[in-house]
C-alpha cells in the first residue's frame, strides 16, 4: 500500500476549469495562458538553434550564454550583479524550481509560512518534502499582508517563508514596508525565503518590479524563481530559472542534476539570443497593461466589481456579490455552463473553504477574445 506524501487528492482547478470550458465551448479566461502567438523573431531563433545543431544535452546548469544573458537582465532591471556561473540554474519551468528549492532546504517536521490565497503547487510541494505549511490569510478584500499574524505564527520549527510578487491570483505587489518586515523576520528567525517572481515583467502603471535580490539581507537566504513563459507568451515551453547565493545554489544543483539534469537546448539558445534586446520585455509590459485597461473598460458594463486594477501579473480579480450568492466554485461552474465564460474561483487558492465572492479572470488574451467574453457577461 502506498502512503501518499500529500494528503489531498484530485485534479488541479486549472485542469478542471479548462476541461469544463472545452466541454461547453466557453471562452477560457481561467487558466493563465495567452491565446496570441509568440514573437515571430523568438520562434525563428529557436528554429535556427535547431538547424544549427543545438539538439543535444545542455550543461546541467544551463547554457553559458543564457545564464550570462539573465545576469545582464538582472543587472539592467534590478541593478544587482549575479554570478552566472555559481548563482543561476536553468530549470524546466518555475514550478519545478520552487519544488527543488523546497527539497533543498526542508527536513521532516519543518514548517513553512504560506500566504493565502496561494498558488496551488506551494502546499503540495511542502507536504511532499515532509514539512508542514503554516497558512496565513491575507487581509480580506485588500489582500494586503498582516505581518502581526506572521510574527505570531513563527515557531522553533519555522524554516522558510514562500512569497509571490507580483501575486497570483490577487495581482498585488509588495511595498517597501513589506520588504522591511520580511528582513526583520528573516534575520530574527534565521529563515530561508523562496520568492516566486514569475510575473516580474508584468508590473503596470509605470511601477517597477522590486525583487528580493535588491536586499542583501534577503538575497543571502533566498531562492528567487523566474519564468520565461509569462513574459514571452510561451507557457508551454516550461522554461524557468532559479537564482540563489553560491552555497544554496550548490545544494540546489545537487538535487536538480538527478531530477531533470538539463533543459531544452534549442529553446535555451533561442532565448539567449532574444535577450540581446531587453526592449522585448518592456514591449510585453506595455501590451499587457493595454489588455488590462481594455478588459476593465469593457467590464464596466457588467455587474462585476473590482477593488482596483491589477498592479501586476495578467489576472484580474472580480467580485460577483451583486450577481449571485453561490460559493465561488459553484459560481464558476454556473458561469461556464450558462454564459460560456470560464474563470477560476478564488476559493481554489485556499486550503480551507473560503466564502468570499471573488473569481479570477485572465486578460492575457486577444482583444476580440476579451470582447466576446464581456458580451456574454453583460447578459447576466
Amino acid at each position: 500500500m502506498i502512503i501518499p506524501k500529500y494528503p489531498a487528492t484530485g485534479t488541479t482547478i486549472f485542469s478542471i476549469m479548462s476541461a469544463l470550458a472545452n466541454e461547453h465551448k466557453a471562452i477560457n479566461l481561467s487558466q493563465g495562458f495567452p491565446d496570441f502567438p509568440i514573437d515571430e523573431m523568438l520562434g525563428s531563433l529557436v528554429n535556427k538553434a535547431i538547424m544549427d545543431g543545438f539538439n543535444q544535452y545542455a550543461p546541467m546548469i544551463g547554457l553559458q550564454n543564457l545564464r550570462e544573458a539573465i545576469a545582464n537582465k538582472i543587472l539592467h532591471f534590478q541593478k544587482v550583479e549575479v554570478n552566472p556561473n555559481t548563482e543561476i540554474t536553468i530549470t524546466p519551468g518555475a514550478t519545478y524550481a520552487i519544488y527543488t528549492a523546497f527539497a533543498t532546504i526542508l527536513q521532516p517536521d519543518d514548517e513553512v509560512i504560506v500566504l493565502e490565497p496561494a498558488y496551488d503547487s506551494y502546499v503540495p510541494n511542502i507536504y511532499t518534502c515532509g514539512a508542514t505549511p503554516v497558512r496565513i490569510t491575507l487581509n480580506d478584500g485588500t489582500f494586503e499582508i498582516d505581518w502581526n499574524k506572521i510574527y505570531a505564527a513563527i515557531t522553533t520549527k519555522t524554516k522558510a517563508i514562500i512569497i509571490n510578487n507580483p501575486h497570483n491570483p490577487c495581482s498585488v505587489t509588495w511595498s517597501e514596508q513589506d520588504f522591511q518586515h520580511l528582513i526583520t523576520l528573516v534575520e530574527k528567525h534565521n529563515l530561508y525565503v523562496v520568492s516566486d517572481e514569475v510575473y516580474e515583467h508584468l508590473v503596470f502603471d509605470s511601477k517597477e518590479h522590486i525583487s528580493v535580490l535588491r536586499y542583501p539581507e534577503l538575497r543571502s537566504r533566498s531562492f528567487v524563481i523566474h519564468s520565461f513563459g509569462k513574459a514571452f507568451h510561451s507557457t508551454g515551453w516550461k522554461m524557468g530559472y532559479c537564482i540563489a547565493p553560491a552555497e544554496l545554489m550548490h545544494a540546489f544543483r545537487a538535487i536538480h542534476q538527478y531530477l531533470a539534469f538539463s533543459v531544452n537546448t534549442p529553446m535555451q539558445q533561442g532565448i539567449a539570443t532574444y535577450l540581446d534586446d531587453l526592449s522585448h520585455l518592456e514591449t510585453t509590459t506595455r501590451m499587457l497593461q493595454q489588455r488590462r485597461d481594455f478588459f476593465l473598460e469593457q467590464m464596466k458594463a457588467t455587474r462585476f466589481k473590482w477593488l482596483k486594477p491589477a498592479a501586476g501579473s495578467y489576472f484580474q480579480l472580480m467580485n460577483y456579490e451583486a450577481i449571485s450568492d453561490l460559493p465561488s466554485m459553484e459560481f464558476a461552474i454556473w458561469l461556464t455552463k450558462n454564459y460560456s465564460v470560464a474563470c477560476i474561483p478564488l476559493s481554489s487558492f485556499y486550503q480551507d473553504d473560503n466564502n468570499e465572492k471573488w473569481v479570477r479572470f485572465c486578460f492575457a488574451k486577444k482583444e476580440e477574445t476579451l470582447m466576446a467574453a464581456v458580451e456574454n457577461l453583460k447578459s447576466i
